[in-house]
């Protein structure tokens, strides 16, 4: 029996006076009405409608049966109002989860912005360059970056792209000699980013070659932004995605070696745990995320 259709039968019932009526409202027949509050009643132990063929009446147990069902009924409809307007505003806490350098180079610059166009929001931004449970984490979207996302419960939809190149300081080129190919890199000091796919084995693409090579890095880390400054520094060769190589190269700190080769580009993915769609606080900041990435 579902409780909340027979309290609505049964209040449309006692506010229209009539099986009739009240069957008519609801698009059903008075016999299935009928049947309807019979289950009740013998659920209940009790009688709540005494009818005759000319009138109704609520018993006791019936006139306490509607005033508690029609609290129930509007604080339901209450409730649900109340969400489906909050479903349509950027208003709320908003939790986010991200990989700490996606986090500070791509998303912490345009939180201000975003911040100042919603101010009714509430925000937490949680960098984790591991892969967390974000139901269990509470997190309304994180933010991957992964070639191809396992199989779950979740829901994800692609924002953006990944290129992923090669890079080292000019000063270590001069000490080291710059690669000509792909297997020039064999002879190099390598910096490896501890939870890449690509830690041990790059294969690096051209227009015209795919070549693979097996490496064992001198030196491991697992954040990019460390990466990034261990190549400046002149520690060696190792790959970067493009949304933090992009500040060092422009500044001349860094520098593309093997330019006309690249590894696989991943995909960015934002990733929800419902699959009723996203809310408007998630919709607003992916929004202005994608701008961000586009710039």
């Amino acid at each position: 029996m579902d409780k909340l259709s027979v309290m609505t039968a049964f209040r449309r019932i006692v506010e229209r006076g009539s099986f009739a009526r009240a069957a008519e409202d609801l698009s059903v027949s008075p016999a299935l009405l009928s049947r309807e509050i019979k289950l009740l009643e013998e659920s209940l132990g009790c009688t709540l409608l005494t009818r005759t063929t000319r009138s109704m009446s609520l018993t006791d147990a019936g006139r306490l049966y509607y005033d508690e069902a029609s609290g129930i009924l509007d604080a339901v409809k209450q409730i649900e109002t109340r969400i489906r307007d909050g479903a349509g505003s950027v208003r709320g806490h908003l939790r986010i989860n991200a990989s700490s350098s996606f986090g500070q180079t791509v998303i912490a610059p345009m939180l201000p912005g975003f911040l100042e166009t919603f101010p009714d929001l509430n925000l937490t931004l949680s960098l984790d360059d591991r892969v967390i449970d974000m139901v269990e984490g509470g997190f309304d979207v994180s933010i991957r970056i992964r070639a191809v996302l396992p199989d779950s419960a979740l829901v994800a939809k692609k924002i953006g792209t990944v290129r992923q190149r090669v890079f080292a300081a000019p000063a270590y080129l001069e000490r080291a000699g710059r690669p000509d190919t792909p297997t020039d890199l064999l002879n190099h000091k390598m910096v490896g980013f501890l939870l890449a796919d690509h830690l041990t084995t790059w294969t690096l693409t051209s227009p015209s070659d795919i070549c693979t090579l097996d490496f064992a890095p001198t030196v491991r880390v697992g954040n990019s932004l460390v990466l990034r400054d261990l190549l400046i520094a002149g520690q060696g060769i190792g790959t970067l995605p493009d949304f933090v190589s992009n500040g060092p190269e422009v500044r001349g700190e860094l520098v593309r070696v093997l330019p006309g080769y690249e590894l696989p580009t991943p995909d960015i993915f934002a990733v929800t745990a419902s699959r009723l769609g996203m809310d408007a606080k998630v919709t607003a900041f992916l929004d202005h995320l994608r701008k961000a990435l586009a710039a």
